[in-house]
């Protein structure tokens, strides 16, 4: 069966030259490829559970600070550093 892929450039050149250098055909390179990758089993792996850091300490905004305005807020953190 004849189809159309999209390749890598440098992929593609990297297989060109295996493929002379094992005098074979790039098709069979990729078919073999396939079949090495349709064999092996997938090993699915476990999402990592992550926990978000909380920070459950004392504090807060400065007084006077108004935490719906993005140019008070900026101004604070210039003003901080």
């Amino acid at each position: 069966m004849k189809t159309t892929l999209d390749i890598n450039d440098s992929l593609l050149a990297n297989a060109k030259a295996l493929a002379a250098q094992q005098r074979t055909s790039l098709t069979r390179l990729i078919e073999e490829g396939l079949q090495l990758r349709l064999r092996s089993p997938h090993v699915a792996t476990k999402p990592i559970k992550r926990r978000i850091p909380v920070f459950k300490g004392c504090g807060g905004l400065v007084a006077g600070l108004n935490p719906t305005s993005n140019k008070a807020m900026l101004d604070a953190a210039d003003n901080d550093a």
